[in-house]
């Protein structure tokens, strides 16, 4: 059965998530020149120290490295944002590519899924640039295949798509593989405003499930038209609260290695 989306809220819904996106990418490129300026600054001898948090269990604070400790969280640093742009690379070619179905982004596809694909096209590209930018200036090589271990999944299932639940099925699978690692890296890399970044692009791949797993309930239940903000309480289902955070802390069984999209 064809569901047809109420497209006045569900668009007030990404105008949000655009909102925390944009929010999010103007402090992470702030915390990322940060970094890249205190990061070359030990490479080049300076007296500005990188912090690696928790080297070792039990280890109450931080720890301050020297120059060689220094340039070898730099370049753990440089992995971990290769591999996100390996994932961001990924979702964008599968939003391309969704777009070039006729059911997905021709002239006759759901106007709102064909927006909600387009505008997270493009925050995806907006997140691969700055993690790219941030490789480039360290030294590093810019990351520009998608993640090796989950684009045949993708390659595998974009055929198999041929309805707007189709679509944000997928979009569940890729924002949650990309928050869950982006959560994870709040741990790995060595410094607040890289920590700062990936928890902040976390939280807009994190909103991006929690819609989509509402909608998608809805659509299952067969009732789009409650999308909305703000939902008619006494009309939705009881699972309505809470089907869009199903977990109470974020896992992150399903993050990428911090060198899964390291460039070899």
């Amino acid at each position: 059965m064809e569901h047809h989306l109420d497209e006045r809220h569900l668009r007030t819904l990404m105008e949000q998530s655009q909102d925390l996106h944009a929010d999010a990418m103007r402090q992470g490129r702030a915390d990322l020149a940060e970094y890249v300026n205190a990061a070359r600054e030990q490479r080049l001898g300076g007296s500005r120290p990188l912090v690696l948090a928790g080297l070792a269990a039990g280890v109450a604070g931080a720890a301050v490295l020297g120059t060689a400790g220094a340039a070898y969280a730099a370049d753990t640093d440089v992995q971990v944002l290769q591999t996100a742009a390996s994932l961001e690379n990924l979702a964008v070619s599968t939003y391309k590519t969704a777009l070039t179905l006729p059911y997905i982004g021709g002239a006759s596809a759901n106007t709102v899924v064909k927006a909600f694909a387009m505008k997270t096209m493009q925050q995806h590209t907006e997140h691969a640039q700055a993690f790219n930018n941030a490789v480039k200036k360290l030294g590093g090589k810019e990351q520009t295949a998608p993640d090796p271990k989950y684009a045949p999944i993708v390659a595998s299932t974009v055929p198999t798509i041929k309805t707007a639940a189709d679509v944000v099925k997928l979009a569940i699978t890729l924002e949650d593989v990309a928050a869950q690692t982006y959560v994870k890296n709040v741990t790995q890399v060595s410094t607040g405003e890289l920590r700062q970044l990936f928890a902040s692009v976390a939280g807009v791949e994190a909103q991006h499930r929690a819609i989509l797993l509402a909608v998608q309930a809805l659509l299952a239940g067969n009732a789009a038209d409650l999308i909305a903000l703000p939902p008619d309480g006494a009309k939705l289902p009881a699972a309505a609260g809470g089907v869009g955070f199903p977990d109470s802390f974020y896992a992150t069984d399903k993050a990428s290695p911090a060198d899964e999209g390291a460039v070899k």
